[in-house]
């Protein structure tokens, strides 16, 4: 017989739930269709910005299977604001009421106004259809700079302008190391407004039992939707439970914070029957995300090294939302100078709104645009000072004989071998033969370009006072016949977490991996928890599990050593083993749990449940006002090798390499599925990807046919190596591995494109690199 398949910590046992997905027999949300289910369709406003004179009902009341017609100011009287999942008032910023459905104004054009309850979805859809809405239209702003302006449309009244907030990071003296450097380089990066676009959108199940909720969801975070229908609705806790079913993909985007959450769960409760909705691809596609633009300066000597860094962001946020997109952007300044050593920054910051659609959370939660900004400014000193990209990245990076590191922005990086994973990426993708390759390709018209974009990115969060938090909790709980039931606050979008804690467990426990159960997403059943955001999963679900099964492993082998008469005694392959005797688990349990009082003075009990809180969070301010709320920092280098076509425009990769970094690996297959997706995810929004708006702030970019996310075969296989520096910060050494990979791709891309075109002079301002921008770029150098 063959020996079995390795399952614990550093193997890649298949998904627990591989099989049910790929035979089609695991049960999402829409499988969901209990008795008398009723579906609901959303009015959303067809302008950017007015004022609501009327809401008319009544051709939509009469309609066909028609149950229910709501309006904003009927919602008003049944339930309140919905909670903020991040507060910008928490943080010193500008806020406002969001509501479930529109009272007095609407501030973007798809913005619910009115709801319709009927017997089927299309019943519910032609009759949201014959709902009237009678405006006062008010002059919009779409773009954010515009949006500055005094004289701008303000979107709040009571505000004094469009912007959120202000906030300014950095420390030290960038204007004086500007002043004193050899080269001083200014450029500018514009990124388009993309999304996240996940195979299945976001949707909601509530059902009402007197004055009991179940709400079935596709979320992210269960226990905090829990707490903000709470808040929302007036209703105690305790009479709400959250249940999250399989997720197909969320990448931030089913965070909670939305206006239907309460909006169903309201539907429901006045309808007297379950109700559903579950939004179509055109209303996935208004959640938008990573709309910024930054002008920046570096200074640098004549051998490369930067000495000083000013950048200014102005983030566009869209509408603001309970959500967390809004707060993205406070990330894409902290993370500066990404992993560089450049103490003397300065980065400002301007969250401003405007009336298109509210950003959504969207991985790489604006970390990805500080990789992209700090690429691009190394290749700049390059291109200026005639040196390869390369070298002045190395003459850059914190060395590894350095961390923990604080940066100028105040992240303390754990650890990391920057210098490696350079070293890793020119090897693998053979660096000296793309340059000559690319020398004999000049010669006959062709543009083959590679591009490096190195990767910092802080994962597993802790924002104090935010539902944004670093521990969370596990329960680990045998039964007498051995078997293990783990109940965790993580939940999985689908990339496997659960297999990788119950990896843990087992591994723990000296059981095989068949003997584990794993639960996610109950809040009846579950420990409290945060569910899922940052990468923090297998960090903080993975170390309150182990904390957890530690706990029920020393109770077996406080038994075993009576059972047994011996003195040491472990667990391992199922089995209780000491001086040269054994007994299977489920024995020892059974023992514990059926002869109590034989056993002696050990607690009867074979159930722990522990929280876990990583090292490396302090949220006490320095003396330059800095907080420290990330403990781990995975790193990753990129390299793209691209074609060129001058004449089309059209960008073709022809080689993808990425060396990562997230410490130790609880199993490898599930790390490179997340980095393979995000890198998926970035060159996407590189090369293809942006939501586009009329000039009434319509969205025009609203199916697959006008979004174009990459196909299988737009993309190359991507090759990748690992490299392990382990964390000294929490319980495996493992970092987050969610996110990587977007900020990385875009700037790859983006410098592998300008290192193509470098013959015509071109610089890359902005993404994505559609056809007609790379057109656009050539033209602008021309004669």
């Amino acid at each position: 017989m063959s020996a079995p398949a390795r399952s614990g910590i550093g193997a890649s046992p298949r998904k627990r739930d591989g099989a049910e997905l790929l035979t089609g027999r695991a049960r999402f949300l829409d499988d969901h269709r209990p008795e008398g289910l009723l579906h609901a369709a959303v009015v959303r406003s067809e302008i950017a910005h007015g004022r609501i004179r009327s809401v008319d009902t009544t051709a939509a009341s009469a309609a066909p299977g028609v149950v229910l017609v709501l309006t904003g100011e009927q919602a008003a009287r049944h339930a309140g604001p919905v909670p903020y999942f991040i507060d910008p008032a928490a943080r010193g910023g500008n806020r406002t009421d969001i509501r479930c459905l529109q009272v007095d104004k609407v501030v973007y054009a798809g913005q619910p106004v009115a709801a319709v309850v009927a017997h089927t979805r299309e019943q519910a859809q032609a009759a949201a259809r014959l709902v009237r809405v009678d405006h006062e239209v008010l002059p919009h702003v779409l773009d954010a700079h515009d949006a500055l302006a005094p004289d701008a449309p303000r979107l709040y009244d009571d505000w004094p302008g469009n912007v959120v907030m202000h906030n300014r990071y950095g420390t030290g003296d960038p204007d004086a190391r500007l002043a004193e450097a050899d080269v001083v380089v200014s450029g500018e990066v514009r990124i388009a407004r993309s999304t996240t676009a996940p195979i299945e959108p976001r949707g909601y199940l509530a059902s009402w039992q007197g004055d009991t909720l179940t709400m079935h969801a596709s979320c992210q975070n269960p226990h905090q939707l829990r707490w903000m229908l709470a808040t929302a609705l007036g209703v105690d806790e305790g009479h709400i439970r959250v249940v999250t079913a399989k997720i197909g993909g969320s990448f931030g985007l089913k965070m909670q914070g939305y206006p239907e959450e309460t909006l169903v769960a309201l539907l429901s409760k006045l309808a007297g029957a379950p109700v559903k909705w579950v939004e179509d691809r055109r209303e996935t596609l208004l959640a938008g995300a990573r709309e910024q633009t930054h002008r920046f300066r570096v200074g640098a000597l004549a051998d490369g090294r930067i000495t000083g860094l000013v950048n200014e962001i102005v983030a566009d946020i869209g509408a603001l939302t309970a959500q967390a997109g809004w707060a993205m952007p406070n990330m894409s300044a902290t993370t500066q100078p990404s992993g560089y050593r450049i103490p003397d920054c300065r980065i400002e910051l301007d969250i401003v709104v405007t009336n298109k659609p509210p950003n959504s959370a969207a991985r790489g939660f604006g970390k990805d645009a500080a990789h992209l900004v700090m690429e691009r400014a190394m290749d700049l000193v390059a291109r200026e000072l005639g040196l390869d990209p390369a070298d002045v990245r190395r003459r850059n990076f914190v060395p590894a004989g350095e961390f923990p590191y604080r940066t100028s922005t105040g992240l303390n990086i754990d650890s990391g071998d920057f210098h490696g994973l350079l070293d890793k990426t020119l090897d693998t993708v053979d660096y000296p033969g793309v340059r000559r390759r690319q020398a004999e390709l000049r010669e006959h018209g062709r543009y083959l370009g590679v591009g490096l974009g190195f990767e910092l990115t802080p994962e597993s969060s802790d924002s104090p006072g935010t539902f944004v938090s670093g521990f969370d909790t596990t329960t680990v709980r045998m039964s007498v016949t051995g078997m293990v039931t783990v109940l965790t606050g993580v939940t999985s979008p689908g990339g496997g977490n659960d297999t990788g804690i119950a990896q843990i467990v087992a591994d723990e426990l000296g059981i095989p991996l068949a003997w584990v159960e794993l639960v996610q997403g109950d809040t009846d059943r579950c420990p409290n928890g945060f569910g899922n955001f940052s990468g923090r999963s297998m960090v903080v679900g993975g170390g309150s599990a182990t904390l957890a099964a530690r706990d029920v492993r020393a109770k077996l082998v406080a038994v075993g050593r009576l059972l047994l008469g011996a003195g040491e005694v472990e667990v391992r392959a199922g089995m209780v083993c000491g001086d040269g005797r054994e007994l299977p688990v489920p024995e020892v349990a059974r023992a514990l749990l059926t002869r109590a009082f034989a056993i002696g003075d050990i607690e009867p009990v074979l159930e722990s449940t522990r929280a876990y809180k990583p090292g490396n969070i302090n949220h006490v301010p320095d003396e330059f006002g800095r907080i420290q709320p990330y403990p781990t920092y995975s790193s990753s280098l990129h390299a793209a090798v691209v074609d060129v076509d001058a004449e089309t425009g059209k960008v073709t990769l022809l080689d993808y390499v990425m060396a990562h970094d997230c410490g130790t690996m609880i199993n490898p297959a599930l790390v490179e599925g997340q980095a393979r997706g995000a890198v998926a995810m970035g060159l996407g929004s590189a090369l293809s990807e942006q939501l586009r708006f009329d000039a009434d702030g319509r969205l025009l970019s609203d199916r697959f046919k006008s979004y174009l996310v990459p196909r299988a075969g737009d993309l190359p296989l991507l090759r990748m190596v690992h490299q392990v520096t382990p964390s000294p910060f929490t319980m495996h050494g493992n970092k987050g591995a969610g996110e990587a990979g977007v900020g990385g791709a875009q700037a790859a891309v983006a410098n592998a494109v300008e290192d193509a075109l470098a013959p015509f002079g071109v610089t890359v301002r902005s993404l994505p690199l559609t056809p007609p921008a790379v057109l656009a770029l050539i033209d602008e150098v021309r004669p």
